[in-house]
């Protein structure tokens, strides 16, 4: 792979990081409630996620989906249930008082968080299909496939989790800042409306396709 290349697809997915979607708005509603280490967790959550996709895109199960309109039915479905119920999560939770001000470890919290940010990322088909779409732009026919492959997750997943990160700094210090106000939940229900959006918003793209 040409080092012109790489970096094309690194600005690529620098912007498409930056956009705000529902891995972003996970990742900050975490940080927001739990504090920057459940945070943290949510971000390896969701690249573990980004694994899978890549894993999938390379076991052609992107084509797969692109072309059997009942199987992207049934995963978009499934992103549009659990964006739902995340984001309906996060907004019921802004309307509970905190027993303590002190951002607590609670045991398995960090698990928990992990696993939702996968969740969230490999419930997205469109995650898939842009990745599915996207990849092929940046292989070289006369070069390894897998090794090109590699690099370009090992990019995709450095890029996404500096994007996240700055994205979960943002949110914690909103939270510290504005811990004692009722500044801090409006901002929960904002990330847990922005879920609900995204998740409603994928119902209506699979609606405008029938």
């Amino acid at each position: 792979m040409e080092l012109r290349t790489l970096l094309f697809y690194f600005a690529t997915w620098t912007i498409v990081a930056i956009t705000p979607g529902p891995a972003v708005m996970y990742a900050m509603a975490t940080a927001a409630r739990h504090g920057w280490r459940a945070g943290w967790a949510a971000i390896c959550g969701i690249q573990a996620g980004n694994f899978v996709l890549f894993a999938a895109v390379a076991l052609g199960l992107g084509a797969l989906l692109s072309t059997s309109s009942s199987a992207l039915t049934v995963l978009r479905m499934a992103g549009v249930a659990y964006l739902l119920w995340l984001g309906a999560g996060v907004f019921v939770r802004s309307f509970k008082t905190e027993t303590k001000l002190e951002v607590r470890h609670e045991t398995g919290r960090d698990r928990k968080s992990a696993v939702k940010g996968l969740l969230v990322q490999v419930t997205n088909p469109k995650a898939l299909l842009f990745v599915t779409a996207l990849l092929p732009q940046f292989i070289e026919p006369s070069r390894s496939p897998s090794a090109q492959l590699a690099i370009l997750v090992v990019t995709t997943v450095c890029v996404d989790a500096v994007v996240l990160s700055i994205y979960v700094l943002i949110a914690c210090r909103g939270a510290e800042t504005f811990r004692r106000s009722r500044f801090k939940a409006w901002c929960e229900r904002v990330y847990g409306a922005a879920l609900v959006g995204f998740g409603l918003r994928l119902l209506a793209a699979r609606e405008t396709q029938r």
